[in-house]
C-alpha cells in the first residue's frame, strides 16, 4: 500500500490543534488550582475570625492537600491546633515541615521555635529545651533565649534561669537585675532547707548586691539571722531596707520591732518607726509600733489618728478589739466612717458578660454594650 502525501495535510493541523488545546487544558487546570488553593485559604482564615475553630481546621487541612509545598498554610494550621490545644497534631505538622529537604533556612528555624512552642505548650519541658536550644545563632535567638527564661521559671531551674537572664542582659533585651535577685533568693531558701547556712547566706549577699533596691533579700537576712539567733544582725539587714526600699519596709515592720528588742535597739527602732508612720502611714507600721509601745492607751490614740486619716476597716476592727467595744460617740463616728469607706466598693452594680462596674445602673452596658447585662443587684449581694 502506497503512502499518500495528502494525509500530511489533514494529520499536521489535527496534531497541533490536539497539542494545543492539551496545553490550553493544562493551563486552566492550573489556574483553577491556584485559585482553589488561596480560595480555600481565605475560607479558612475567614472562619478562624469569625470563631468557628472547627471549621477552620477543616478549610485549611483542605488547603493543604491540595497544595501540599505551600509552608504558610501548615504554620496557619500548626498554630491553629496549638491554640486548641492539640498539641500532638501540632507536632506533626511542624515535624513534617521540617522532614522536607528543599525547606529553606529561614523557614526551618522558623518551623523550629514553632516545633518548640508546641512542646512547651504541652508541658514537655526537657523536649522544648532541646529544640530551642538548637535555634541558637539563628534568628530566633532571642525569643528562644525568652521562652527558655520562661521555661526555666516554670520548673524552678534558677541556676540555669541566672544564666539564661544574664544571657539576655548581655544581648541588649533589658535589664533583668532583679529578677537575677530572685533567682539568688530562690536558691538561697533551697541551700537553707539542705543546711547550707553559709551557701545561702552567699546566695543572699549575690542578690543583695545585684539589686539593691529588691526588699527580699533583705528580709531573707532578717529573717535567717532572727533564726540564728543574731537580732543584730537581723536588725542592721532591715535599718539598710528603711533607705533602699521604704515600701517594701512593711513586709518585715514587725520583724524590725523584735529584732530591736532582741538587740536592745528599741528607742532608735520607735523613731524610725514613727518618722516612717509620718511619711507612709500603713496598718503593718502601726503594728509594730504596737511591739515597741505596748500602753493599751498609746495604740488606742493611734489607731484613732489613723482612721482619720486612713479610714481602714481592718483598723477598725483593731480599734473594736482594743477598747472591747466600748466606743465613745467620736470613735464610733470614725469606725462608721470606716465601715463606709469599706463597703463602697461592694455597693456597685457589675455587668456579668465585661465586669464593668458602676454605682448607677445601666440597661446597656457603657463597657462592652450589652443590653441588660447588669444584674439588678449590689456586688455584695452575687
Amino acid at each position: 500500500m502506497e503512502f499518500d502525501p495528502s494525509w500530511l495535510l489533514i494529520g499536521a493541523p489535527l496534531v497541533f490543534a490536539l497539542g494545543w488545546l492539551g496545553a490550553k487544558w493544562d493551563s486552566r487546570q492550573w489556574r483553577r488550582e491556584q485559585r482553589d488553593a488561596p480560595r480555600a485559604y481565605f475560607k479558612g482564615l475567614n472562619l478562624l475570625l469569625n470563631e468557628q475553630q472547627d471549621k477552620a481546621i477543616d478549610a485549611f487541612i483542605e488547603a493543604v492537600q491540595s497544595d501540599p509545598d505551600t509552608t504558610e498554610l501548615h504554620f496557619a494550621l500548626g498554630n491553629l491546633f496549638r491554640r486548641r490545644g492539640e498539641h500532638e497534631r501540632a507536632v506533626r505538622v511542624h515535624q513534617h515541615l521540617l522532614a522536607r529537604a528543599d525547606l529553606p533556612q529561614a523557614e526551618r528555624d522558623r518551623a523550629q521555635y514553632a516545633l518548640a512552642q508546641d512542646f512547651f505548650k504541652a508541658g514537655l519541658f526537657d523536649r522544648a529545651e532541646a529544640a530551642y536550644a538548637q535555634l541558637k545563632d539563628s534568628a530566633f535567638d532571642l525569643d528562644a533565649s525568652q521562652a527558655l527564661l520562661s521555661l526555666y521559671e516554670r520548673s524552678r531551674e534558677w541556676s540555669k534561669a541566672a544564666q539564661m537572664a544574664g544571657h539576655l542582659e548581655a544581648a541588649g533585651a533589658g535589664s533583668f537585675a532583679t529578677r537575677i535577685a530572685h533567682y539568688c533568693c530562690e536558691q538561697a531558701l533551697e541551700a537553707r532547707a539542705q543546711q547550707h547556712a553559709d551557701a545561702a547566706l552567699t546566695l543572699l549577699q549575690q542578690a543583695r548586691a545585684r539589686a539593691p533596691q529588691s526588699g527580699r533579700a533583705h528580709v531573707l537576712l532578717a529573717q535567717m539571722a532572727m533564726q540564728d539567733g543574731q537580732p543584730q544582725q537581723a536588725f542592721e539587714a532591715l535599718t539598710t531596707l528603711v533607705s533602699a526600699n521604704p515600701d517594701a519596709f512593711n513586709l518585715a515592720a514587725s520583724d524590725y520591732a523584735r529584732a530591736a528588742q532582741g538587740c536592745g535597739r528599741q528607742e532608735q527602732a520607735l523613731q524610725q518607726l514613727q518618722s516612717l508612720y509620718q511619711q507612709r502611714p500603713s496598718l503593718a507600721l502601726l503594728d509594730a509600733l504596737a511591739l515597741l509601745q505596748t500602753q493599751d492607751q498609746q495604740r488606742r490614740e493611734r489607731l484613732n489618728t489613723h482612721l482619720r486619716h486612713e479610714p481602714s476597716l481592718s483598723a477598725a476592727a483593731a480599734l473594736l478589739e482594743q477598747t472591747h467595744a466600748q466606743l465613745d460617740a467620736s470613735e464610733a463616728t470614725l469606725v462608721q466612717a470606716a465601715l463606709k469607706q469599706a463597703l463602697r466598693p461592694l455597693r456597685r452594680y457589675r455587668c456579668a458578660a465585661c465586669g464593668f462596674e458602676s454605682q448607677h445602673y445601666f440597661w446597656q452596658c457603657p463597657g462592652c454594650l450589652s443590653w441588660e447585662s447588669y444584674p439588678p443587684r449590689h456586688v455584695e449581694e452575687l
